[in-house]
């Protein structure tokens, strides 16, 4: 009988919990900057939650049960890490083009987010716009800085949008302590988030049309019709290379350098991350064969392209449901 009560009780646990599964990954991801670390995060909350199961009150909602437990593992894990970065956050833009496979192995590097792990898509536009906000590359860049507290207070607040209330009650806060820590948290973030009106992305035709074209573009390996898709201050960076390069001029002779190396076009695949137009990247190898090689995240906007982080890490590829040879 207690072995079928348990079974009853994991079924039901179950059932009521998964899905906060999807919400709870998004969470993880904006906390610590990392897809692989918040997918190990939302393990470890599912087995705390299941161990206090049958402690659980109903005072609180089970959401916001379950978020408390994210929460405090997620601070947990900041106390014992390191900011996760991108090289723009590192040094000053590099001069040389020069290929080179030379690494950073000891930083700990941000990684994107697939669009895919959301899960459905909210049907309002407007809520549309609210949650790739909420994932774009450069806030999760900018959330790395904050101390942890204030990055939960920053997200719960102004991403998900949960009221102050609730989230002092999650935290352990006054509700003026909630406030203020948002106010010095919002503080911060204006100094390292590009302001919204540069970020605006252009109408879904057009955006589909540079797309396009930066496709063909890049498999063409036509560098001079690339960089003109570029705005004059474009960035590029390439994590785990701890080189990156800001201007037209700088990143095409970047590409040229690259992109002469590589025996034959690379493939594009078109996808999302961050809320953001993303492409995976397979590059031809001796055996003939499309390898994985990386996952470009650009951030398009009304002028063109101002932004492009090349994540060169194939373990990512499957969290964007794609294969590691391209056919």
């Amino acid at each position: 009988m207690k072995t079928d009560e348990r079974n009853a009780g994991a079924e039901e646990f179950a059932r009521l919990t998964d899905p906060y599964r999807r919400e709870l990954l998004a969470y993880g991801y904006r906390m610590l900057g990392s897809v692989h670390d918040a997918e190990d995060l939302v393990q470890e909350v599912y087995l705390r939650a299941w161990r206090s199961y049958a402690t659980f009150d109903g005072r609180a909602s089970l959401r916001t049960w379950m978020y408390r437990i994210a929460t405090n593992a997620c601070l947990n894990a900041l106390e014992h890490s390191s900011r996760r970065v991108l090289p723009s956050g590192l040094a000053a833009p590099s001069e040389d083009p020069t290929p080179t496979s030379l690494r950073a192995p000891e930083v700990t590097w941000l990684e994107p987010f697939s669009e895919r792990l959301i899960g459905r898509v909210p049907e309002d536009p407007a809520a549309i716009v609210a949650a790739r906000a909420g994932l774009r590359l450069a806030l999760i860049a900018a959330l790395q800085y904050l101390p942890g507290r204030q990055r939960a207070v920053v997200i719960l607040r102004d991403v998900l949008a949960w009221p102050a209330a609730e989230v002092a009650e999650l935290l352990g806060m006054t509700g003026a302590g909630v406030n203020s820590t948002l106010l010095r948290a919002r503080s911060r973030l204006e100094r390292l988030v590009p302001a919204s009106d540069e970020i605006i992305e252009p109408d879904e035709p057009a955006q589909r049309e540079l797309l396009d074209r930066f496709a063909m573009a890049f498999e063409a390996v036509d560098v001079p019709a690339i960089t003109r898709l570029l705005t004059e201050q474009a960035t590029w960076e390439m994590p785990p290379v701890p080189q990156w390069f800001t201007g037209r001029d700088a990143i095409g002779r970047l590409l040229t350098a690259r992109l002469s190396a590589v025996p034959g076009g690379p493939r594009l695949v078109p996808t999302r991350a961050n809320g953001q137009p993303a492409f995976a990247m397979y590059l031809p190898q001796q055996d003939g064969l499309l390898r994985a090689h990386s996952i470009q995240v650009l951030t398009v906007t009304r002028s063109g392209i101002v932004h492009i982080s090349s994540f060169i890490d194939e373990t990512l590829f499957g969290y964007f449901g794609l294969p590691l040879v391209h056919e």
